[in-house]
């Protein structure tokens, strides 16, 4: 085996001190703690002036006036003082700003939330040992309104950051090592996920077998453990990635690791799971093993029924809220196309069971009757995500409907009726549901949905495999925080295409 012939850790002569972390890391750090400063500011700085104005006001507590007197309080200045101080502090000792969460992922917003509850809690218990009174309403604005603020900040910066990668820079960049097929595949995923902003800029293999399918990615390829650090100092890696075990041992690996703790390039360890959400994921250590566990995906119980009130109620208010839009919509397709308003059609829903859908008509009526024979024109009939190119059936105000979604409005319907969710994998007719292989047919162990994974990442621009992984993700990992960001990315993307139109 290739790397079986790895010089001991005392004898494997380091000649690379290895490059500081990226130059851009220190400069997104600092424009997030300038934008933590300015939301805590406003929000603590407002919330004094709402309750106290520009007026000196002491804490009220028997602790302070027994032993210093009436006049020896502490001022709601020094209080503000302290919040802005301590609550800046938190967020820095808690690793908010690590620069190995921020840019992509929860971890980021979910560290920032837990640092804020964790310092009014502490601010809390120390009101109450030193038995002093705190407002109660500076606290209710301050505390919610500050963390408000600081997501919003780096949700901010965050789309700042992404849209700088996917140009190419803010970049980490991460040297794969594995076989050839263990590093081809992290390489396609971190490809695919370029918003997470891992840059590959080489591989190091530790098998003989064919390395041409690497030949695309236009990086220098090495074989053999020996060589790794000498092959990251001449790619200028910040990170090594150990894709998979063929040809990594764990002594092999406990090697690397001490060799890369004397350069500075941060060590990722890459197992063989794809598609599965952090929640998910659970690292217990055992006899100095990381041991890996992954819960089973879930369909039943209360989470269940959980999303079946929020879908139910969340539909009923849409359709109370959007019934002008759907008024409008009706009008526009009575008064451009001859035929119904609403088009209706059999689908496949939950565990393979039929049910009937509703949409606003964008299409000639009738047309339904048009379709295998436009699709065997384009040879399309084979797959099972039926798409006709320039499809000639759609009509003008159809078109409208369908650039913006405003077609799908009348699935709310559906929703309510329990045949759909709002989140979900997009229902198919039958003829597509017999195309499934063992794969895709998982796809029919959640309810379908008005909208989903697909719609945010390239509607009927994506293939049917790219489609069916990203429907995948979602039925083994959703939850109700998944489908409230699908659905405000959602309704972004429409809004964005109804102002376009």
């Amino acid at each position: 085996m290739v790397g079986a012939d790895v010089k001991e850790p005392g004898r494997w002569e380091s000649r690379y001190s290895g490059p500081p972390r990226p130059g851009w890391i220190r400069t997104y750090t600092r424009r997030l703690v300038v934008s933590d400063s300015i939301a805590i500011l406003v929000a603590v700085v407002g919330s004094h002036l709402l309750w106290f104005g520009t007026r000196a006001v002491e804490l009220a507590g028997s602790t302070t006036e027994a032993t210093f007197g009436s006049n020896a309080g502490i001022s709601y200045f020094i209080v503000s003082a302290v919040l802005i101080t301590g609550w800046l502090a938190i967020l820095h000792v808690y690793g908010t700003r690590d620069p190995r969460i921020v840019g992509s992922g929860l971890t980021e917003y979910a560290r920032t939330a837990d640092a804020t509850f964790r310092f009014f809690g502490l601010v809390a218990i120390f009101a109450l040992l030193l038995n002093v009174s705190v407002a109660r309403g500076y606290i209710i604005t301050a505390f919610p309104i500050g963390l408000a603020l600081i997501l919003v900040g780096r949700w901010t910066w965050r789309q700042w950051l992404r849209e700088k990668r996917y140009k190419g820079v803010y970049l980490v960049r991460v040297m794969l090592v594995g076989s050839v097929d263990s590093v081809a595949g992290l390489a396609a995923e971190l490809r695919r996920a370029a918003y997470a902003g891992y840059s590959v800029v080489g591989f190091c293999l530790t098998d003989s077998a064919d390395e041409s399918e690497l030949e695309q990615y236009g990086v220098p390829i090495a074989r053999g453990v020996p060589g790794l650090l000498d092959h990251a100092a001449s790619v200028n890696a910040h990170a090594v990635a150990l894709a998979g075990s063929a040809g990594l041992p764990p002594r092999i690996v406990r090697s690397i690791s001490w060799r890369l703790e004397q350069t500075g390039i941060d060590l990722m360890l890459a197992p063989s799971l794809t598609d599965i959400a952090g929640t998910r994921i659970h690292t217990r250590p055992v006899a100095g093993l990381p041991l890996i566990y992954v819960e089973s995906p879930r369909y039943e119980g209360g989470a269940k029924v959980v999303k079946t009130i929020f879908d139910f109620s969340s539909a009923l208010l849409l359709i109370i809220l959007l019934s002008p839009v759907l008024l409008f919509v009706a009008i526009g397709i009575k008064a451009t196309s001859k035929g119904p308003v609403f088009f209706r059609q059999e689908r496949v829903g939950l565990n393979g069971e039929p049910f009937g859908i509703i949409k606003f008509r964008s299409m000639r009526d009738g047309a339904d009757a048009e379709l295998m024979r436009l699709l065997e024109e384009q040879q399309n009939h084979d797959q099972p995500l039926f798409k006709v190119e320039n499809d000639p059936r759609i009509t003008k105000f159809g078109k409208f409907l369908r650039d913006s979604s405003l077609d799908e409005l009348p699935q709310l319907f559906n929703v309510l009726k329990g045949d759909m969710s709002l989140v979900g994998p997009r229902p198919q007719v039958h003829a597509e549901v017999a195309l499934y292989d063992k794969a895709a047919e998982r796809r029919l162990l959640v309810k379908p949905g008005i909208t989903g994974l697909w719609q945010i990442s390239g509607r009927s621009d994506l293939s049917w495999e790219e489609a069916v992984r990203l429907d995948l993700f979602y039925v083994e990992n959703w939850s109700l925080t998944d489908d409230l960001i699908i659905m405000l990315r959602t309704a972004r993307v429409v809004l964005l295409r109804v102002g376009a139109r």
